[in-house]
């Protein structure tokens, strides 16, 4: 259960025991509550010999009497409740003026004086008809009405008694003085409770720190170890299949990434074969009813025979064409280009450039990147009949007119044959192209493959990218959830980093085609 997560639990403790601290301190703690303390406990005897002792070796009784191994004690009595304590607060009854009885058990008090009060007002509750007195050795002290942290101290001087259990004159260290008292409503059983010097911090304060600090050390080590990043409001899990356009892979394949990144439950599969496959795939799987998880993208529309297929515009792409190296050309005309495909052009030297003959590397008919080749480039010509197998010699019962031309099933492997074939012509998505050192980008009539070119009309090789789904998917599932990462700011900026522009930065986003295409298609509309 999510509400039972160990970030959850400690960070619940961290509050909640701090509070129920300061509850107990104040409210429970905090009551009435009457203390002691014995700030000096030591003996008159001299553990040197001296000759400065002075009077000190001469301590007497009342009666003149020499004292026993006699010993000093300085005991402060105080207030360390929240609440003011009055005269009618000590548990005695109301006709006895003592509120405290102190014993020392193995030694007699032979005589007291007090010593400090916090507040001068308190000077009167210790005169002659206080209750003050030293009574059979025990020190009895006035109710004394004390305020919030008020205080008042008691030098008592002693001499060691026999008592049978008690340490003599041995060394051994007297016992603990034994408080006779209580407070009405007081903590726990009323007792006077002994205090403890306030010069650092106390135990519990102490054990609250060491507490806090291993929650906050705990929530470290859960979120270090936790790698389930809580997802947003529109992530989807499940898994997802990616198929369709080679051309558009590395746009999928970093967006599915990010989007991981973002929503860890989902797992995404990659099966792009091209377009005309990628919407078989996905027509075939839909009639069978295992659609759900799956998304085709094409390069162009759909065409016709896929009515159930629903298409959704997602980005402008561009393509361009690429040449070896050694073919010494880096810039074709339209009508050159077409010259070369018609096979009126058969070495590059009758185009200004080397001594080599003409090797055309192309795609498979599914592909729509071949589509759009023969659309916007071969002004809807079809590329020459396939011709070769390893792209550099006829195969055996090619026809020996023609250019050599043979085909490759991805983008990627155009690219790798065109580079590796000396004087091989093909085309290829921009993005995929880019970032190839082993081979030329050509140019179309003096321009490079560029959103600026095609958006005008200047430049020719582009096309609009779908995504389709069989049907309506569901909106929370993770198909749904995919499309609209894609046309979100992420999605967009993955698009974008790839050399494509989306959809939705277009003037007309639902059309998804360059300025100039849609301003002639306005031209030639009928007049109404």
């Amino acid at each position: 259960m999510d509400f039972l997560r160990w970030e959850i639990v400690l960070a619940v403790l961290g509050v909640v025991v701090p509070i129920a601290a300061a509850l107990y301190e104040f409210i429970v703690v905090g009551r009435k509550r009457l203390g002691y303390r014995v700030q000096m406990d030591t003996t008159a005897t001299e553990a040197v010999h001296s000759r400065y002792a002075g009077a000190l070796q001469q301590l007497q009784d009342g009666d003149g009497t020499r004292l026993v191994d006699p010993s000093f004690v300085l005991l402060r009595i105080e207030n360390n409740g929240a609440t003011h304590i009055d005269t009618d607060d000590y548990a005695v009854l109301p006709d006895d003026k003592v509120g405290i009885r102190v014993r020392f058990p193995g030694r007699r008090v032979a005589g007291l004086v007090v010593t400090e009060l916090s507040d001068s007002f308190l000077r009167p509750c210790f005169n002659e008809d206080s209750g003050l007195s030293v009574r059979d050795g025990v020190i009895e002290l006035p109710k004394v009405p004390l305020n919030r942290a008020a205080h008042y101290k008691v030098l008592a001087a002693l001499e060691r008694t026999e008592e049978d259990g008690v340490p003599g004159d041995n060394g051994e260290a007297f016992p603990e003085p034994e408080i006779v008292g209580g407070i009405k409503g007081g903590v726990g059983n009323g007792g006077v409770q002994e205090t403890e010097s306030r010069t650092g911090a106390s135990r519990q304060v102490i054990a609250l720190i060491v507490f806090l600090v291993l929650v906050v050390l705990g929530q470290l080590a859960v979120s270090l170890a936790d790698d389930e990043t809580p997802a947003p409001l529109d992530c989807a899990t499940g898994r997802l299949t990616l198929t369709g356009s080679t051309a558009f892979r590395d746009v999928l394949v970093d967006a599915a990434a990010s989007y991981r990144k973002t929503c860890p439950g989902s797992d995404f599969r990659f099966a792009t074969e091209g377009s005309g496959q990628g919407l078989r795939t996905l027509d075939a799987a839909g009639r069978d009813k295992k659609a759900a998880g799956m998304l085709a993208f094409t390069d162009g529309a759909k065409g016709d025979g896929y009515p159930q297929l629903l298409p959704r515009p997602l980005a402008f792409s561009l393509f361009t064409m690429v040449v070896n190296k050694e073919a010494g050309v880096q810039d074709l005309s339209l009508r050159q280009i077409r010259d070369v495909y018609a096979g009126r052009v058969t070495n590059w030297e009758e185009l200004g450039g080397n001594d080599m003959p003409v090797r055309l590397v192309g795609r498979f008919s599914t592909s729509g990147s071949r589509k759009t080749f023969q659309r916007h480039v071969l002004d809807g010509r079809q590329e020459p009949p396939y011709s070769s197998d390893n792209c550099r010699e006829r195969a055996a019962g090619a026809a020996e007119q023609g250019p050599l031309r043979c085909e490759r099933n991805s983008t990627g492997e155009v690219l790798d044959a065109v580079a590796g074939t000396p004087g091989a012509l093909g085309y290829s998505g921009l993005g995929e192209a880019s970032g190839r050192r082993d081979l030329l980008l050509l140019s179309i009539d003096g321009r490079r493959a560029g959103l600026e070119g095609a958006d005008y009309g200047a430049y020719p090789f582009w096309e609009t990218e779908y995504a389709h789904t069989y049907g309506e998917p569901e909106a929370g599932s993770l198909a749904a959830s995919f499309l609209r990462y894609l046309t979100n700011e992420v999605g967009k900026d993955v698009i974008r980093s790839h050399g494509h522009r989306p959809c939705a930065e277009l003037q007309n986003p639902v059309l998804c085609r360059p300025v100039a295409r849609e301003t002639q298609t306005e031209a030639s509309a009928p007049a109404g």
